[in-house]
């Protein structure tokens, strides 16, 4: 089993390039990041050629976080904005050589607008994203830590992915959110392995690290390797004590339980 460092979350501390090979020297198989848009791409690129690892991915921007936004795609009435966020997204991941962007929705009334603004902006963003090689991402993010998202439930992100038809729009699975929203992560992963382009995992309920909390990862991830996951696993977790090396021992530890006998 192979792990990605989630850098929009590990290794805070540092310049997003220092991420990248501070995660190379603590054993990650590759990274994913949020919003690395202040950093010249070229230094991304150069951090990532010289560590040999990927980027899975990264979000589009979130937009005017201070006034409350949390992604853009589903704003009815902001259809530019979001837009030019997903362009972005899609010209600076393949740029770096990024294999994924994740088009965030945001908060809204959950409403028929919102939801036919999600979806155009989602059509563009698989069209672009793919005519540079790249897979577009949807979320369900949990309603407690972020009140009014408008994914939120696994059953609409596949409602998507069958009515827009894209064969580059995948789901995102993180398992924290969606032991959040309803538990059973297990059968509810099997049910929609065709449809998973990433996965992610945090403890439950804190978001520190995976070796903790409610769900035991061990045997999550050894059963989402029966189910055919062979792509590294996102450790998209908040370090307890706030510094990442503090608490890297899960990483070795699941590494020796998911070993293959």
């Amino acid at each position: 089993m192979q792990f990605s460092a989630n850098i929009g979350f590990l290794y805070a501390d540092l310049a997003l390039p220092e991420r990248i090979r501070a995660a190379k020297r603590d054993g990650f198989d590759a990274v994913e990041c949020h919003f690395p848009y202040d950093i010249p791409v070229a230094d991304m690129r150069a951090a990532l050629e010289e560590t040999g690892l990927a980027m899975l991915g990264l979000n589009t921007r979130p937009g005017h976080v201070a006034a409350g936004d949390f992604g853009l795609a589903a704003l009815a009435g902001r259809a530019e904005e979001a837009r030019a966020a997903v362009r972005e997204a899609v010209a600076y991941g393949a740029a770096m050589g990024a294999g994924a962007v994740h088009v965030m929705a945001g908060k809204t009334d959950g409403g028929a607008l919102a939801e036919a603004a999600f979806r155009a902006t989602l059509d563009e963003a698989c069209d672009l994203a793919g005519a540079a090689g790249m897979a577009v991402l949807i979320e369900p993010i949990n309603t407690r830590d972020v009140p009014g998202y408008h994914l939120h439930r696994l059953d609409h992100a596949g409602e998507i992915l069958a009515a827009l038809g894209h064969s580059n729009l995948k789901i995102m699975f993180d398992c924290y959110h969606l032991q959040i929203m309803g538990g059973d992560v297990i059968r509810r992963f099997e049910a929609v392995r065709a449809l998973v382009g990433h996965v992610q995992i945090a403890a439950v309920p804190d978001r520190g690290e995976p070796d903790a909390g409610e769900l035991d990862y061990i045997n999550i991830l050894k059963a989402l390797r029966a189910a055919g996951w062979g792509s590294p696993v996102g450790a998209e977790y908040k370090p307890r004590s706030g510094q990442t090396v503090d608490g890297l021992d899960w990483l070795s530890q699941f590494r020796a339980a998911l070993r293959p006998s």
